[in-house]
C-alpha cells in the first residue's frame, strides 16, 4: 500500500471519526440527563408514598394531595423509564428468529427494529401534544394543577426516545439505513392505497394488521410495545377515522392505574435485596438445612426461588440472585449442566402465582380484581407445583447425587441468625397489608426501607453508596419498559374491543365444547402459546380483559382463573424454543441453551400436569380467599 493512499486513508477515517464521536456525545449526555431526571423522579415518588404511610399510621392525618402528586410523577416516571428502555435498549422484544440469521442480516434487522420504532414514535408525537391541550381544560382537584403537567409527560417522553433513535439510527450504515427507510415507506405507501379496500372489509382485516404488520414487527426483533402501537395505529388510520390522539389516551389509560404504580415500587425492592445480600443469606441457610439429603440442593434452589420471587417479583432477578449462590456447590456435588438449568427455568414458571409478582399485579390492573386476593391466591398453587418439582428433583437426584455431611446444628444456627432479618422481609411486607398499614400498591415502599435499614445496619459490607445509582437506573428503565408496553397492550385491546372482536371472540370461546372445562383446556393451551410468543405480561395485558368476562359467564371463579392463565403463561415464557425466560437461565447459568433442551421437557411436562390439577381443583386456588 502506498504512503500516499495511506495518509488518504486516514484522513478519511478522521473525518468519518468525527461525526460518529459526535454523535456518541449527544448519545452520552442525553442519556446521562434522562438517568438523572427518572432517578430523582423516582426517589421523590418513594418518598412521597412513605410520607402518606407515616401520616396515615403514625400520625393519623392525611396527606390529601399524596396520591395525586403520586399518580402525575408515575407517569413522569413511566415515559422517562420508557425513553431510557430505548436508549439502553432493554424493552422487551422476541429475539429467537433474528437469531437464526447471520451476522450481517442480524445488523440490517437491527436497524429496520429502530427504525420501527422511530416510526411509531414520529407518528404518536404530535397527537400527544394535541392531547396536552386537551388536558388543559382538567384540574387536579387538591393540588389544583392543570392537567397538562402531568399529560406533557407523554410527548416529552415521545421526543427523548425519537431522538435516542434517530442518534442510534446515524450509527449504522447508509445502505442499511436507505434499504429499511425503503422497506417502511413500501409498507406505507401499501397501507394508504389499500385503506378504502381495508376499511371494506370491515373485520376482516383485523389479520392484516394484528397478526401480519404484528407478527412481522415481532418476529423481525422489534421490541413488542411499539410492534402493539404502531400495529394499532395503522389499524386505525386505514380503516377508521379515529384520530391518533385516542391512541395516546387509551396508553395514558393504561400506564396510570395507581394498582401499577407497585411495578416500580416492587422493581426497586427486589433490587435492594440483591445488592443488600438478603437473597444470599436467605440461601446459605437452606443450604445449611437441608444440602445433606438426596435432592438437597435442588430443594434448596425451589425453596429459594420461592422466597426471593415472593419480593422481587422479576423473574430475571430471582434467577440472578440464586443460581450463581448455588450452582458451584450443586456442580461439586455432581448435578449435571443441564439438570441445573432444567431445574433453575421450572422454578422460574413455577413460582410465577408468588406475591407480590408483576404479572400479578398486571392482571389486577387491567380485569379490576382485588390485588390483595390475588396476593393471597397466589401461594398455595406455587407451593403445590414446587412440590412436584422437588419429586421429580428426588428422582433425577439418583444417579448424580453425591453424599455430603451433614451441616452441624452450629452451622444451621449460625446461618439462621445471619438471614433472619431477611427472612423477616415477606413477613413485614404481609403484616403490613393485613394490619391496613399500607395498600398492596404502597407496602412495597416499607419493604424498600426495611431493606435500607437492613441492608446499612446489619449488611453493612454488602450495600455501597455507589450502587444507589444504578439501581435507581436500572428500576426506572425496567418499570419504564414494563409500564409502556401495559399502555400500548391497553390501547390494542380498546382497538380490537372497538371492532367487534372482543364480543366475537367471547361468543366463541362461550360455545367451546365441553362448557367451562374446554374453556379452561383452550385457556391453558392459548397463554402457553401466547407466553412464548410474547412474553408473560403483554400477553395478560392484552387478552386477560377479553377473556375473564367469558369465564364469569361459565361460571368459574375470577381468581381461580387468574391463576390458571399465569401459571400456563409462566410456562410458555420459560419453555424453548421461543420462551425468552429460558434462554435468560441460560445465560444466568453460563450454560449453552442446547445442553438442557433435553432434560427440561421433563420437568414442564410435569408443572403441565400440576397445572391441570390446579385447574381442575379449584379449592388451591380460593381457599384462602
Amino acid at each position: 500500500m502506498s504512503a500516499a493512499h495511506s495518509i488518504q486513508q486516514s484522513t478519511a477515517m478522521g473525518a468519518s471519526n468525527a461525526p460518529r464521536n459526535l454523535i456518541d456525545t449527544c448519545q452520552h449526555w442525553l442519556q446521562r440527563g434522562v438517568e438523572s431526571l427518572a432517578a430523582a423522579v423516582l426517589v421523590a415518588e418513594v418518598v412521597i408514598l412513605m410520607a402518606g404511610i407515616v401520616a396515615r399510621s403514625v400520625l393519623h392525618s392525611s396527606l390529601v394531595w399524596s396520591d395525586e402528586l403520586a399518580s402525575i410523577l408515575f407517569l413522569w416516571l413511566a415515559m422517562l423509564g420508557a425513553a431510557l428502555a430505548v436508549q439502553k435498549n432493554c424493552h422487551m422484544r422476541l429475539t429467537f428468529f433474528v437469531s437464526k440469521l447471520s451476522p450481517r442480516a442480524q445488523v440490517w434487522t437491527e436497524t429496520l427494529a429502530i427504525g420501527v420504532t422511530l416510526v411509531m414514535l414520529a407518528l404518536l408525537l404530535h397527537p400527544s401534544m394535541e392531547y396536552v391541550e386537551d388536558q388543559g381544560f382538567v384540574e387536579t382537584p387538591a393540588l389544583g394543577w392543570s392537567g397538562m403537567v402531568r399529560a406533557l409527560a407523554l410527548p416529552v417522553g415521545f421526543a427523548i426516545a425519537l431522538a435516542s433513535c434517530a442518534l442510534r439510527l446515524l450509527q449504522h450504515s447508509k445502505r442499511d439505513l436507505i434499504s429499511v427507510a425503503a422497506v417502511l415507506a413500501v409498507i406505507g405507501g401499501a397501507c394508504y392505497l389499500a385503506a378504502p379496500t381495508l376499511a371494506s372489509m370491515g373485520q376482516h382485516s383485523l389479520p392484516v394488521f394484528f397478526l401480519g404488520m404484528l407478527g412481522l414487527g415481532v418476529m423481525a426483533g422489534a421490541p413488542i410495545a411499539f410492534s402493539f402501537a404502531i400495529a394499532t395505529s395503522a389499524y386505525l388510520l386505514c380503516t377508521t377515522s379515529t384520530p391518533l390522539v385516542i391512541v395516546v389516551g387509551r396508553m395514558d389509560e393504561g400506564m396510570s392505574s395507581l394498582i401499577l404504580l407497585a411495578v416500580p415500587m416492587f422493581v426497586l425492592l427486589g433490587q435492594l435485596v440483591h445488592a443488600t445480600g438478603l437473597a444470599r443469606v436467605m440461601v446459605e441457610f437452606l443450604a445449611s438445612l437441608v444440602g445433606h439429603v438426596r435432592g438437597g440442593m435442588s430443594y434448596v434452589l425451589l425453596g429459594a426461588m420461592l422466597l426471593v420471587s415472593g419480593i422481587s417479583g422479576s423473574k430475571t432477578a430471582d434467577m440472578a440472585a440464586v443460581a450463581p449462590v448455588l450452582f458451584p456447590e450443586m456442580r461439586k456435588r455432581g448435578v449435571q449442566d443441564s439438570e441445573l438449568i432444567s431445574l433453575l427455568a421450572a422454578s422460574g414458571a413455577m413460582s410465577e402465582t408468588i406475591p407480590p409478582s408483576l404479572v400479578l399485579i398486571a392482571i389486577a390492573s387491567v380485569t379490576g380484581i382485588s390485588i390483595a386476593a390475588l396476593f393471597t391466591a397466589g401461594i398455595l398453587p406455587a407451593i403445590v407445583l414446587a412440590l412436584v418439582l422437588a419429586v421429580v428433583a428426588w428422582w433425577r437426584a439418583g444417579s448424580d447425587h453425591v453424599e455430603t455431611p451433614r451441616a452441624p446444628v452450629k452451622r444451621v444456627l449460625q446461618t439462621l441468625a445471619i438471614a433472619f432479618p431477611a427472612l423477616l422481609l415477606p413477613f413485614v411486607i404481609r403484616t403490613a397489608v393485613v394490619e391496613g398499614v399500607a395498600t398492596a400498591t404502597e407496602v412495597s415502599t416499607i419493604g424498600i426501607a426495611y431493606s435500607l435499614i437492613v441492608g446499612l445496619i446489619i449488611y453493612r459490607g454488602s450495600l455501597k453508596w455507589s450502587m444507589a445509582m444504578p439501581i435507581l437506573i436500572q428500576t426506572a428503565a425496567l418499570s419504564g419498559a414494563i409500564l409502556f408496553i401495559v399502555g400500548a397492550a391497553s390501547a390494542m385491546g380498546w382497538a380490537l374491543t372497538q371492532s367487534g372482536f372482543s364480543h366475537d371472540l367471547a361468543s366463541i370461546m362461550t360455545h367451546v365444547p365441553g362448557g367451562a372445562t374446554g374453556f379452561l383446556l383452550v385457556s391453558i393451551a392459548a397463554f402457553i402459546v401466547l407466553g412464548s410468543v410474547l412474553e408473560g405480561i403483554p400477553a395478560i395485558v392484552l387478552f386477560a380483559p377479553l377473556l375473564f368476562p367469558v369465564a364469569h359467564q361459565l361460571g368459574i371463579h375470577e381468581i381461580h382463573y387468574a391463576m390458571v392463565v399465569i401459571l400456563a403463561m409462566g410456562l410458555g415464557v420459560f419453555a424453548p424454543p421461543f420462551g425468552l425466560c429460558y434462554y435468560a437461565a441460560c445465560i444466568i447459568g453460563q450454560v449453552p441453551p442446547e445442553v438442557a433442551l433435553r432434560r427440561i421437557w421433563l420437568y414442564l411436562g410435569v408443572l403441565l400436569l400440576g397445572l391441570i390439577a390446579i385447574t381442575f381443583i379449584p379449592w388451591i386456588s380460593t381457599c384462602f380467599l
